[in-house]
C-alpha cells in the first residue's frame, strides 16, 4: 500500500496525484503501487511542492512493516533510533527557522520533554 499525504499543495500537484492515486480526504491519496511509481510519484511532489509539505509512507519488509518519506517543513521530524524510524514532535518555539534536516534533531539526539506549564 502507498499512502500520501500533502498540506498547502498546489492545485497542479494534487490533481497529477489523482491521476494516479486515489484521494479518501482532501490531500491524503491512496493506492498499490511498486517502487518504481512510488520513485516517480515522489520525484512529481518534489517538484511541484513549492511551499506545502509531504509525507510518502509504504508497506515494506522493515521490523514496522512500513517506510515513509517527508518533504518540506513540519512539526513533526523523522529520527531514526536503533534502527527504526520514529517522528519527533518539535514544539514550535525550537522549530521557527528549523529545517527537517537540521542538526538538532540527530538519530541519537533526544529531545527534552517539556511540561505545558513549563513551555513559557
Amino acid at each position: 500500500m502507498l499512502v500520501i499525504v500533502v498540506e498547502n499543495a498546489p492545485p497542479r500537484l494534487r490533481g497529477r496525484l489523482a491521476v494516479w492515486l486515489l484521494e479518501v480526504r482532501a490531500g491524503v491519496y491512496v493506492g498499490q503501487y511498486g517502487r518504481r511509481i512510488r520513485e516517480m510519484l515522489w520525484r512529481q511532489v518534489c517538484d511541484g511542492i513549492e511551499q506545502a509539505n509531504a509525507v510518502m509512507a509504504w508497506s515494506t519488509s522493515t521490523e514496522s512493516g512500513f517506510d515513509f518519506m517527508t518533504l518540506g517543513q513540519n512539526r513533526r521530524t523523522p529520527v531514526e533510533l536503533d534502527g527504526l524510524k520514529l517522528v519527533s514532535f518539535v514544539p514550535e518555539e525550537e522549530r521557527q527557522g528549523v529545517e527537517q534536516t537540521d542538526e538538532r534533531v540527530a538519530p541519537d539526539a533526544r529531545l527534552p520533554l517539556v511540561r505545558p506549564d513549563e513551555a513559557k
